[in-house]
């Protein structure tokens, strides 16, 4: 795994291809089983119970559309990055420099909330100011992926992903046990305890707009398909059957963990919030010691004591750096491979000045991430997670979908559209009430609701097409007669050559 094993491309992004099925579906999991979702999701549960499942079968049922619509045809097409499938019959210059712009901002935004995780945890374990927190993680992660690539990713996902179901299962059954294994006594206890009573059993406390709940319910479910850091899990297994196999294994072993996160979070409401070791008491109510995002970690040493605590706390630690450093390489690749050898030094360049560029471009991106992680501290990491997701469905997922499956496509439509969502759903999300409000402070948002998804993909969407429509250009026609050709190997796997003799 040192700098030997990963001088080229291949092994540096994807792990030279060798990785199973199975062995890619747990770290896929691994990627996904995130601080926002073990630290995030049971914090949301925590405070508005029921309501708090929003998050987590939204991110849950983005896996199908992974399935049936881009798994095998991803893998068929492209090599190191999702760009690679984007331009494949497209202009290269235009279309990767929008994909990894669109990469970049989705990885910068991801990276905060697991900056954001680790940073309050940090803080909580071992006493350090929030900064030098964020600041040790930020320098853990650039080590991390500078000098081990895909293949020390891949592994540390699976190892974490492996602890961390065995950590919140020993919680969940804890839990259960307390009660008697019931979900009946356990709800009834938390009903009677939590300051919003049988509310918490109840949808519309989390998210009462129906608008948002409805641009809410796309950003998750489309968001996923467009997360740079997961399709790039694609490129490191053999052959499509193997990358059909990841996303089978990823689900269930992601629909297991929500479940978890469910029970960790009403277990919190009663095990915890009756506690008052665990409370802060200046700020009344269920506020916790350590922030708004540690009801799984106390609720760890509520029914582990101090030696659990340490476990889960480190398991938590391990997430969030193995998350960090998946969203780190997946941002540097863009950078590297599709900016850099594709565009700026297209044909001057050699793998291992590739790999040098990525390696510095980890570096720069790390920085990135402790100055926005210090500048969010305040949010709560799932929320921040979502927005992430929005971005990604309002940019990614739309011009990916419209590579592989529309003719008319053409690289003017390409961009623009891409970048309508782009700038759309960057700009809709630092206006909302989130950012405008919240983190700068302002009186009221410019922009009236929480999520823009619901706005800026159908908008992404009908700009590919309408300028892909208006584009009569010789380079159009070209560009939608290479269509057939590379529907043929999406969906069969064929070079060229066997594109043609089929």
């Amino acid at each position: 795994m040192g700098l030997q094993a990963e001088q080229t491309a291949a092994d540096f992004y994807t792990a030279g291809g060798g990785i199973t099925g199975f062995q890619n579906g747990m770290a896929i999991a691994g990627d996904y089983m995130s601080a926002a979702s073990f630290l995030g999701i049971s914090a949301l549960v925590y405070g508005s119970g029921f309501d708090g499942l929003i998050f987590s079968v939204g991110w849950l049922v983005g896996w199908p559309i992974i399935l049936f619509l881009i798994a095998e045809r991803l893998r068929n097409l492209g090599k190191f990055t999702f760009a690679d499938v984007a331009s494949y019959r497209l202009a290269q210059g235009p279309v990767r420099v929008f994909a990894a712009s669109g990469a970049l901002i989705v990885v910068i935004f991801y990276l905060i909330g697991q900056m954001v995780g680790a940073g309050q945890l940090i803080k909580l374990l071992f006493g350090l100011d929030y900064i030098i927190a964020v600041i040790v993680v930020g320098a853990l992660m650039m080590v991390y992926v500078t000098f081990g690539g895909m293949t020390a990713t891949t592994w540390v996902q699976i190892i974490k992903a492996c602890l961390l179901l065995g950590g919140a299962t020993f919680i969940a059954l804890g839990v259960m046990s307390h009660f008697g294994f019931s979900f009946e006594a356990l709800f009834a206890k938390a009903v009677e305890i939590h300051p919003k009573k049988l509310a918490i059993m109840a949808p519309g406390s989390l998210v009462t707009n129906p608008v948002d709940a409805i641009s809410l319910g796309l950003t998750l479910m489309f968001g996923t398909a467009g997360l740079p850091h997961i399709l790039m899990r694609f490129f490191t297994v053999p052959n499509a059957k193997e990358a059909r196999k990841s996303v089978f294994y990823a689900t269930g072993f992601i629909g297991y963990f929500y479940i978890l996160t469910f029970i960790i979070g009403f277990g919190a409401i009663t095990l915890v919030a009756t506690d008052p070791q665990y409370l802060d008491v200046a700020k009344g109510g269920l506020a916790l010691k350590g922030g708004g995002n540690m009801p799984a970690i106390w609720l760890a040493h509520a029914i582990g004591g101090d030696l659990f605590l340490g476990f889960i706390s480190a398991v938590a630690f391990a997430t969030i750096l193995a998350v960090v450093s998946g969203l780190t390489l997946a941002g540097a690749s863009a950078i590297s491979h599709d900016l850099y050898a594709n565009v700026i030094a297209r044909g001057r360049t050699t793998e291992g000045s590739e790999v040098m560029v990525s390696k510095i471009a980890s570096l720069g991106l790390g920085v990135i991430a402790v100055i926005l992680g210090i500048i969010f501290e305040k949010q709560n990491v799932a929320f921040i997670v979502a927005l992430t997701f929005s971005i990604a469905a309002s940019a990614t997922f739309p011009v990916l979908v419209m590579a592989m499956f529309s003719k008319s496509l053409t690289t003017k439509g390409a961009v623009i559209g891409g970048y309508i969502g782009l700038v759309g759903s960057v700009g809709c999300v630092i206006l909302s009430k989130v950012v405008w409000v919240s983190s700068f402070h302002f009186a009221e948002p410019i922009f009236p609701f929480v999520y823009p998804t619901l706005f800026t993909m159908p908008a992404a969407f009908f700009g590919c097409w309408l300028f892909s429509k208006l584009d009569t250009s010789a380079q159009a026609d070209a560009e939608r007669a290479q269509y057939d050709a590379m529907a043929i190997r999406s969906e069969t796997g064929l070079g060229a050559e066997g594109a043609a003799a089929h």
